[in-house]
C-alpha cells in the first residue's frame, strides 16, 4: 500500500524559511510520474505549489514563484519543498501528492498525504 507522509511544517515569522519533506512508503518515488506539493488555505481551494517529474523537470504554480524550490532524492524516497521569504498569505496546509499513470486502467492514480500546517505570522 502506497503512503506519503509530510513533515517539516510549523510556525515561522514573515520572511523566514521552511523545508517540507514528503516521504513515500510502499513504492519507490522513482516510479512515480510526478511528485507535487499543493496547499490549501482556510476557505479556499487546493492550489499547486510545485511539481517535479521523473527527469527532474519542474513546474511551479504562481503563488510562490521564485520563493519555492522542489526537489527529490530517490535514494531517500523523499521529495522536498524549500520555501523562502514566507508571507502571511502562505499560511496553509501543505499537501504532498504522488501520481503515476495506470496504463491498464487509462487513468491517473494519486496518493495524498495528510498535510502539514504552515503558519506564517509575527
Amino acid at each position: 500500500q502506497v503512503q506519503v507522509v509530510e513533515s517539516g511544517g510549523g510556525w515561522v515569522q514573515p520572511g523566514g524559511s521552511l523545508r517540507l519533506s514528503c516521504t513515500a512508503s510502499g513504492e519507490s518515488i522513482a516510479n512515480f510520474d510526478a511528485m507535487g506539493w499543493y496547499r490549501q488555505a482556510p476557505g479556499k481551494g487546493r492550489d499547486l505549489v510545485a511539481l517535479i517529474g521523473i527527469g527532474g523537470r519542474t513546474n511551479y504554480g504562481g503563488s510562490m514563484t521564485g520563493r519555492a524550490t522542489i526537489s527529490r532524492d530517490n535514494g531517500k524516497n523523499t521529495a522536498y519543498l524549500q520555501m523562502i521569504g514566507l508571507k502571511a498569505d502562505d499560511t496553509a496546509v501543505y499537501y504532498c501528492n504522488a501520481r503515476h499513470y495506470n496504463y491498464d486502467r487509462s487513468e491517473w492514480e494519486d496518493y495524498w498525504g495528510q498535510g502539514t500546517q504552515v503558519t506564517v505570522s509575527s
